[in-house]
């Protein structure tokens, strides 16, 4: 009934995990996910998403793919994704992101750079030759309406 599939499906990779009432300091690279629910201090280069845990105190510049807030942060988020911040957390620090949420309690106490991505850059473009298409067409309507009042003035 069902077929066996031929194709090896790859594990995936294993996430990191930084417990509620564990200290640590330094830097952390990783192709992984990366949960924080207790302290770190030190940098965090992630490939993929970073979870800061509401309990989690943060000291630290953060490079990531996404990352999503729910605690305190005390340094810089960059990441090429999304950054979330959530009800229960607090970045204090500058950002640059390619899309930000912040939801209402949500804390962000510095600057935020809005980065393009080559997806909004393709259609930023498309929108450049569509603002174009809608000057010209804006002109045309103005001097039609010159040449109606013309005609019936």
């Amino acid at each position: 009934m069902f077929k066996e599939s031929k194709r090896k499906l790859s594990a995936p990779a294993t996430d990191t995990l930084l417990a509620n009432g564990t200290s640590f300091e330094g830097t952390v690279e990783a192709e992984a996910n990366i949960r924080i629910d207790g302290h770190f201090r030190g940098d965090i280069h992630s490939t993929r998403t970073v979870v800061i845990g509401e309990s989690a105190v943060v000291r630290s510049d953060i490079i990531a793919r996404d990352v999503i807030l729910a605690g305190k942060v005390f340094g810089s988020i960059t990441t090429e994704g999304q950054l979330t911040i959530t009800p229960t957390g607090e970045l204090y620090g500058n950002t640059a992101t390619a899309v930000l949420v912040i939801s209402e309690g949500g804390v962000l106490d510095g600057t935020s750079q809005m980065n393009r991505t080559k997806e909004a850059e393709s259609s930023a473009s498309t929108d450049d030759s569509n603002d174009e298409t809608q000057s010209s067409f804006s002109n045309n309507k103005e001097n039609s309406q010159t040449s109606l009042q013309s005609e019936a003035g």
